[in-house]
């Protein structure tokens, strides 16, 4: 029969940014002595707070598990976390929205059985070691370089209430069961008033029922507060940003009862955005002499600084890994850079029509100066109306905001909820952000866009859209 092991798996995830540059940090203690038994940290690119917190639950639970490889039905984990959505998932209380959540929770899940394990949720202030760890993590990526166990001072950072204590009963019942109210609620106030928490706290007794009081002494039925009809909420637990998604900042301070809710934290789940990467394509022949390129010309290739920039784009897209769908303007230079990022990632390359540079009519191939010195009187119409077409035919910016209009709609109903690459030009990508941002038609004349550029909107259910960025040339560097 093996013997029963007991640990704790602290954990913890952060995106500078949210999304932005992000890591997990993970240590596995003892429950006895408090010492820390193993540490595990990741930089893991771009990605949101929530996915890297469940990113340091998954390190946890593996390092736990892989210290006692024969321990088997008789390992027994409890699971410490600031991040209050991930704690209420796992326990079963809160539904998993997110698309993105659920593959990393099954995960998790499937590391160990479910009665082995219990989660807790406790302030950040008791979380530092791992905190550290994620931050050193994060810090280490910036620098391009992974963390390193060996040059590692996150222990040092670790809660100095970490002391000795009785070994903690078994655990029986499911992960998240909620007979572990009463011994849950002892720990919660013992944590509030700075006391050290009862040996049954960490582990839960089977067969205690109570309300389980929050950090500020107050209690919820079950400590699982719900709406009209029994729909778990979040209060008190993780904000959600514009358009409803998670992000992990730290419990708000709870509102007097039958006060209104303010701020994005009543905001409701409207789900993960689609969220579009909108990549200029590279340079070509016409591009460094700042001539008209459009859909009516000649359909130029990439040159080969601007192959060299598809590849950096590629390189750039496979070291974040979030790219899960590739779509492309028709033309040439695009489904050349395209296919490029495609090579890298394991991709199929869908076309879109609505996504092809305007057709600059007779002014195709020209400089601005040759257009001025030919068709004077058409330039000046054109850049004072967005409703004029250039010479001999083109499109208006209008007619090209339509069509992309009619794009983006398109494609945020198919890819909902995913980080779609949309490989376009100049007169596309600066119309995405223009309408994400209701500005005016000669708005366009005031951004920048270089060759192989990245600019990113999210779009979500509700109708909003969120400019994230904007010209980003660092991976070109």
């Amino acid at each position: 029969m093996s013997v029963a092991r007991q640990v704790v798996v602290e954990a913890d995830g952060g995106s500078r940014g949210n999304p932005g540059p992000a890591g997990y940090g993970a240590v596995v203690i003892d429950p006895v002595t408090g010492e820390p038994l193993a540490e595990a940290a990741e930089y893991i690119g771009v990605a949101t707070n929530n996915v890297a917190e469940y990113r340091g639950l998954i390190a946890g639970l593996t390092a736990a598990k892989a210290l006692f490889p024969d321990a088997g039905d008789a390992l027994r984990v409890h699971v410490r976390m600031d991040s209050k959505l991930v704690v209420e998932q796992m326990s079963g209380r809160w539904k998993i929205k997110h698309p993105d959540m659920k593959p990393l929770a099954a995960r998790a899940a499937a590391i160990l059985p479910s009665s082995s394990v219990t989660y807790e949720w406790i302030p950040r202030a008791q979380n530092k070691h791992a905190d550290r760890l994620a931050n050193e993590a994060m810090d280490a990526g910036r620098e391009g370089r992974q963390w390193e166990a060996s040059a590692s001072t996150a222990a040092l950072d670790a809660p100095s209430a970490r002391t000795p204590s009785a070994p903690p009963p078994p655990v029986q019942g499911p992960a998240g069961d909620q007979a572990a109210g009463a011994a849950k609620a002892r720990a919660a106030l013992a944590a509030a008033r700075g006391t050290a928490a009862p040996a049954d706290a960490l582990f839960a007794l089977p067969g205690e029922t109570a309300e389980a009081p929050l950090p500020d002494g107050t209690t919820e039925p079950g400590g699982v507060p719900t709406e009209p009809g029994g729909e778990p909420t979040e209060p008190g637990g993780e904000p959600t940003g514009p358009g409803g998604e998670p992000t992990d900042a730290h419990p708000a301070p709870r509102q007097p009862a039958g006060a209104p809710q303010t701020g994005w934290g009543s905001a409701p789940d409207l789900g993960a955005p689609a969220t579009f990467v909108l990549l200029r394509h590279g340079e070509t022949a016409l591009t460094p002499e700042k001539r008209f390129s459009g859909s009516g010309g000649t359909d130029p290739e990439l040159s080969a600084v601007g192959r060299g920039q598809a590849e950096r784009a590629a390189e750039h897209f496979a070291a974040l890994g979030t790219v899960q769908e590739i779509v492309s303007s028709p033309l040439r230079r695009c489904r050349e850079t395209a296919a490029a990022v495609a090579a890298r990632l394991g991709l199929d390359v869908r076309i879109d029509e609505d996504l092809r540079e305007t057709d600059f009519g007779a002014w195709e191939g020209l400089t601005f100066g040759e257009v001025r010195e030919r068709y004077g009187d058409d330039l000046t119409a054109w850049l004072a109306s967005p409703d004029t077409a250039p010479t001999g035919g083109g499109e208006s910016f209008a007619q090209v905001a339509e069509r992309v209009a009619a794009a983006r709609d398109r494609l945020v109903a198919r890819y909902a909820g995913r980080t779609v690459l949309l490989v376009t030009h100049v007169t596309p990508i600066k119309t995405f952000v223009r309408l994400a941002l209701g500005a005016p038609p000669e708005a366009l004349f005031r951004m920048e866009l270089s060759a192989a550029s990245v600019s990113t909107v999210a779009y979500y259910r509700d109708g909003n859209a969120s400019v994230r960025l904007l010209n980003d040339t660092s991976h070109l560097t």
